[in-house]
């Protein structure tokens, strides 16, 4: 005999784990390689753009890492209101991993410069 599973907030974000782990592995090839692609290529443009706009805004490091937060912020905000249901559309998956690539370029960019 088993003790069923308690209905518990825990509970369903394992659940919910889960079964977008297992959809990960049922998607295609493409799927997963377009958002790979997407996460090396957030990670690249973020660190060229950020080198360059380092330099050249004036301003500096400031005002270049608030646009970057406020552009990441927009994008979320945008996502939480345009999917609604289980299945993410791959566009939004893209550009995830693009946000996700860029906030990692701008951390290790900020663990390189000291601050």
């Amino acid at each position: 005999m088993t003790i069923p599973q308690q209905r518990t907030r825990y509970a369903a974000f394992e659940r919910r784990l889960g079964r977008s782990l297992l959809g990960q592995l049922r998607r295609s090839w493409r799927h997963a390689s377009l958002a790979l692609l997407s996460l090396l290529v957030g990670y690249f443009l973020s660190q060229n753009l950020i080198s360059l706009l380092l330099v050249r805004v004036p301003g500096g490091r400031p005002a270049v890492v608030f646009t970057l937060v406020l552009a990441m912020e927009l994008l979320v905000r945008l996502r939480t209101r345009a999917v609604r249901g289980e299945e993410t559309p791959l566009v939004w998956v893209m550009l995830d991993n693009l946000r996700l690539g860029t906030t990692y370029s701008a951390v290790l960019e900020a663990f390189k410069l000291g601050t």
